[in-house]
């Protein structure tokens, strides 16, 4: 198969996979994603390495596990790690820009406090920070050329402070802007903009592209105008099964982000209003990547473009007695929708395991380009062309949000063991308690699923090169496979 030379980079944050009909939801209206997936390759075990912004963008923008970049916390909570990818670090521009392409980026950024895509040469605005900008000044000035009113939000809902010093976080609010107006079509129309010019360039010179367009939702808050806000019927909505929650034999740590977030302020009824909402802003965004993917097809582009899919991490949304995400390892915030559509490609539906490290070597790779060095991830385009490369787990890292906290995770086809340094320690039997529920790693029957599993995360850190092996290597069950002080490199383990 010929690779095209184009790709057209789609990204959200903090997206669930189970809010899309493709993967499964049957009441959510997801038109253009689920049209994507049909002609493309639908990845059902895809994975963020960590479940925070700023870590999981620079692990696609490097293509390194978050211990090696070292931007390990989002900046606005930042304890002491990187505010921006080091000097000496690999970056995905640099080869293509190399290689004569066009590159553009629109929207979140949120790798760097300070240098955005124009530091690395890429055409677009830096648009600093975590949330929608509504008072960012290229937006309020492409309302008012526009005519369209000024960003207000009416209702809010809030949250409600722990501490009792009154309310907590913002969660949800009617826009009161019309859909057209939203940040979401803001982005969508800049996208657009540099979508045109290189189309032009493409057909008058053969000079190819490479344009990510990264929406800031469905992130919470939820502000999206009434179309979408009330959208979805409530009483269509199933509140998650992990709502059951009780927290026994957990980390405490999960208890008191409950408590942070005020998952229990709200009543049955208000979270399924809540995750309606929710879906309404999955909704919206998906009608804005239909412009885009029309827009493909306008120019001329589809057949030459590769298409991707993907979002930073997830979100909790009542799972759990959660919400937004955090120190907790469940499926609800790690797994993400992965969807990858290549030109002359079969349709197909990828069962291994991947992450977004993965999309950097393989955006590369149709580019004509090799990986860079170092490089922590592989190229998706055996999957995508149907060529066996067995991936039979995923190792994850989490380094802390509101303050330092260090996790570990690896998860088969059928367990979870999730290594927490200052706590009790997580194992998960996800064929008999798919929504995690049951912490079953101090169980007897689980002694030998305990033991492999940990004895593999180890080997896998050390391969890695995560000094998370050093703790393990002293206080955790791995036999006689513990990596000699002289090297840091093990003879055996197990």
């Amino acid at each position: 198969m010929t690779h095209p030379r184009n790709v057209l980079f789609l990204m959200t944050d903090q997206h669930r996979v189970d809010t899309l009909g493709c993967y499964g939801n049957p009441v959510v209206r997801t038109p253009a994603l689920d049209g994507l997936a049909a002609e493309g390759t639908r990845f059902d075990r895809f994975y963020t390495p960590t479940a925070i912004c700023t870590p999981a963008r620079a692990s696609l923008f490097t293509g390194l596990h978050p211990f090696r970049h070292g931007l390990l916390v989002n900046p606005e909570r930042n304890g002491g790690a990187r505010d921006e990818v080091a000097d000496g670090h690999p970056v995905m521009a640099a080869p293509l820009r190399a290689a004569g392409y066009n590159l553009g980026h629109v929207g979140k950024w949120h790798i760097g406090r300070e240098r955005g895509p124009e530091f690395y040469d890429m055409d677009g605005e830096h648009l600093p920070g975590a949330l929608n900008p509504f008072h960012h000044p290229s937006y309020e000035r492409w309302l008012k050329e526009h005519g369209h009113p000024p960003f207000a939000v009416e209702q809010a809902v809030f949250g409600r402070a722990q501490n009792g010093s009154g309310r907590g976080h913002l969660i949800a609010g009617r826009l009161r802007q019309p859909p057209e107006a939203t940040i979401e079509a803001f982005l969508t129309d800049r996208t657009l903009e540099l979508l045109d010019g290189y189309a032009r360039d493409f057909h008058r010179d053969g000079k190819p592209f490479v344009l990510s367009c990264h929406w800031y939702g469905p992130h919470l808050p939820y502000l999206i105008p009434d179309e979408y806000y009330d959208l979805y019927d409530p009483a269509l909505v199933p509140l998650p099964e992990s709502m059951a929650e009780t927290f026994a034999g957990k980390p405490d740590v999960q208890r008191r982000y409950s408590e942070y977030w005020s998952a229990d302020h709200f009543d049955a009824d208000a979270w399924r209003k809540l995750i309606a909402v929710y879906w309404g802003y999955v909704t919206l965004i998906d009608d804005q990547i239909g412009r885009l993917i029309a827009a493909l097809r306008e120019h001329g582009l589809w057949d030459d473009t590769a298409v991707m899919f993907t979002a930073d991490h997830g979100e909790f949304t009542g799972a759990h007695r959660l919400n937004d995400k955090g120190p907790a390892m469940y499926e609800d915030i790690y797994r993400i929708p992965g969807i990858v559509r290549v030109p002359g490609a079969e349709a197909r539906v990828v069962d291994e395991f991947a992450t977004l490290i993965d999309l950097n070597p393989t955006i590369l790779a149709l580019a004509g380009l090799p990986p860079q060095e170092p490089c922590d991830g592989g190229s998706l385009l055996p999957l995508v062309e149907g060529e066996p490369d067995p991936r039979p787990q995923v190792v994850t890292e989490f380094h802390g949000h509101h303050f330092p906290y260090s996790q570990r995770m690896i998860r088969d086809r059928r367990h979870k063991l999730v290594f927490n340094p200052e706590s009790v320690h997580e194992l998960y039997d996800l064929d008999s308690d798919p929504h995690e529920l049951r912490n079953v790693y101090t169980a007897p029957a689980y002694a030998a699923v305990r033991r492999d599993l940990t004895v593999r995360l180890y080997a896998e850190l050390l391969r890695r090169g995560d000094p998370a092996s050093s703790w393990m290597s002293y206080m955790a069950d791995i036999g006689g496979g513990r990596a000699p002080d002289v090297d840091g490199v093990a003879d055996e383990v197990g």
